[in-house]
């Protein structure tokens, strides 16, 4: 399993690096954004990659952008700010979870790990599953509108299997929570799920006119048939 860490402080790289080996990662560093874009530019196959914010020569939140451009690998953010503008902000960006500096190897090997789970999913067992005009192919785990490949980042592809799993049904905020987080669901919050479905209400076309996740009032969404 590959992982790509950007990070510019050379002691927390260097813990990194061996924390991560010691788990049997094989991993590519970056101390700087054009060392990050050189990397994601050659043909390597990336299983996660953790992204510094602040970079000498820019931020991980672009790197966060041209990742997600051709590619839905999963996404950790590493910030010094454990504050809402800076959680929404990696969000938004199509990462899949963030933890605050300075943090526990232990805790981030956890999130790391839940993250790659929430990855290889479960999934209905229909191959190819229509909502409006996007197809899901479970077998690839690609989203298409038409011919054009829609990119969700794991955490996005895991919330669109819950919604299709139960689809026609009412599903509660905290059903939904406990379905992505698992065995760590205190890592998480109300407003983070609301960036999610936002995110993926946006990505699958969904409109006042062309709800395909409905907000049922007072219980929470509902994935229509």
């Amino acid at each position: 399993m590959t992982v790509l860490v950007v990070e510019d402080d050379a002691i927390i790289l260097e813990g990194l690096q061996y924390s991560l080996m010691q788990e049997q990662y094989e991993v590519l560093t970056a101390r700087t954004q054009a060392e990050a874009f050189g990397i994601l530019k050659s043909s390597i196959h990336l299983d996660i990659c953790l992204l510094d914010v602040m970079l000498p020569d820019g931020d991980g939140f672009a790197i966060c952008r041209e990742i997600r451009k051709n590619s839905n690998v999963p996404i950790l953010f590493l910030t010094a700010c454990d504050d809402e503008i800076h959680t929404v902000m990696a969000l938004e960006q199509g990462a899949d979870d963030y933890i605050a500096k300075p943090f526990r190897i232990r805790e981030l090997l956890a999130r790391m790990k839940a993250i790659l789970r929430r990855t290889s999913g479960s999934a209905p067992e229909s191959s190819v599953i229509t909502v409006g005009s996007n197809q899901i192919n479970l077998q690839t785990g690609k989203v298409y509108s038409g011919n054009e490949e829609i990119v969700l980042t794991a955490m996005e592809y895991k919330l669109l299997l819950i919604f299709l799993n139960h689809r026609g049904q009412n599903l509660s905020r905290q059903q939904i929570l406990n379905d992505i987080w698992d065995d760590v669901g205190d890592f998480v919050n109300d407003n983070t799920l609301s960036v999610y479905i936002k995110r993926l209400r946006k990505k699958l076309g969904d409109s006042e006119e062309n709800q395909f996740i409905k907000t049922v009032r007072g219980i929470g969404y509902r994935m229509e048939k």
